[in-house]
């Protein structure tokens, strides 16, 4: 009984508010009743043993989180052993110090605060996750849909608009129009991807996949804005190539290698994109002759810690996403990305992915 006296005058003397018990089935009343930040607790009680309380207490999904300090004239490693077997966070010996015990006390309850801290930030982050994905999913249904009509229907007027029909200066804004869009979807359609996987919501569907159909379909559609800087795609591939993987996630890769590729290639100049077989992998590259990269930039390139955009040859704008995705999506089909880049040369950027077995 003294000692409970003797420590609520030094817990009450350094701000802390207390309640006591007599003995063990007293202890888990008050903690039921209380529910306090920490617990001090004698081994040697009447009816219950602390390490008995201790137990029950964290049977309790209500009070298993509560740290308990055991007070105790035990110093055997036994019950030391048996102590934290029960629950305890820290063992103080008796006769006790009161430098000792005030730290030791102070000590545990900076780490409920510190975890009162952590449990809050974690909520907050994941109302904040929680908020992002909801946006990205009205951006996804919302945005995506219309976004590509309006992208199909400027298509549509460049096709069947010429110059020579609706003069010089119209068909320059349509041709603004139309590559502004594509752009645009471009970087929605990759933001969507990349938010998907870094989430753990995109998985590699895996298939046998002609990967010279897949090239020819991704230039093919990458022809006509590649045409309007006068850029010619020029492909080296044999007739068939079998390989394993996403195709969506490969199309992804290559369509954004060759946009890049056309982005940063200056005008009248050719982009080569190559297929060879090196072991169990197929190795695409696709070669400009462009703005090429410093070497500041290609420290930074590739590198998810470091966001990296630059202008095309005639101010187009980037993101510096496209290639994380395309590092993302190469690894996780079991291939992997690198380059080479010369500044005011060119650059090559190469991916690998498995062959079909």
């Amino acid at each position: 009984m003294s000692n409970v006296l003797l420590l609520k005058v030094l817990l009450t003397n350094e701000k802390f508010k207390t309640a006591s018990a007599n003995n063990g089935r007293q202890a888990l009343e008050q903690v039921k009743k209380e529910n306090p930040d920490l617990i001090l607790l004698d081994v040697m009680m009447p009816d219950l043993s602390g390490f008995e309380v201790a137990e029950q207490l964290k049977q309790n999904p209500e009070t298993a989180a509560i740290p308990i300090i055991f007070l105790t004239a035990l110093n055997s490693t036994a019950d030391i052993v048996k102590g934290f077997k029960a629950g305890a966070n820290d063992f103080i010996s008796k006769p006790f110090n009161k430098e000792e015990l005030i730290t030791r006390v102070h000590h545990q309850i900076s780490l409920v605060a510190a975890g009162r801290i952590i449990r809050s930030k974690t909520e907050e982050l994941e109302r904040t996750i929680s908020g992002r994905d909801k946006l990205y999913s009205v951006i996804a249904h919302d945005l995506r849909s219309p976004l590509g009509s309006i992208k199909m229907v400027l298509n549509m007027l460049l096709l069947n608009m010429p110059e020579e029909r609706i003069g010089a200066e119209m068909y320059e804004l349509l041709t603004m129009a139309n590559q502004t869009t594509e752009n645009v979807f471009a970087l929605l359609d990759n933001l969507l991807k990349w938010t998907k996987s870094q989430t753990g919501k995109m998985n590699v569907v895996y298939q046998d996949i002609d990967l010279v159909e897949v090239l020819d379909s991704v230039i093919d559609v990458e022809k006509s804005v590649a045409s309007l800087k006068n850029i010619t795609i020029i492909s080296n591939e044999p007739d068939h190539i079998q390989v394993r993987g996403d195709i969506d996630m490969i199309k992804t890769v290559i369509r954004n290698l060759l946009s890049n590729a056309i982005k940063f290639s200056n005008e009248h100049t050719e982009i080569v994109l190559k297929v060879v077989k090196e072991d169990d992998m197929a190795v695409i590259s696709v070669q400009d002759h462009g703005c090429g990269i410093s070497e500041e930039g290609k420290k930074k390139l590739l590198h998810t810690g470091t966001h990296f955009s630059t202008f095309g040859t005639k101010n187009e704008e980037g993101s510096g996403l496209g290639l994380l995705l395309c590092q993302d999506f190469a690894v996780k089909n079991g291939g992997r990305l690198w380059f080479e880049s010369q500044e005011g040369v060119g650059s090559t950027f190469y991916f690998s992915i498995p062959l079909k077995k």
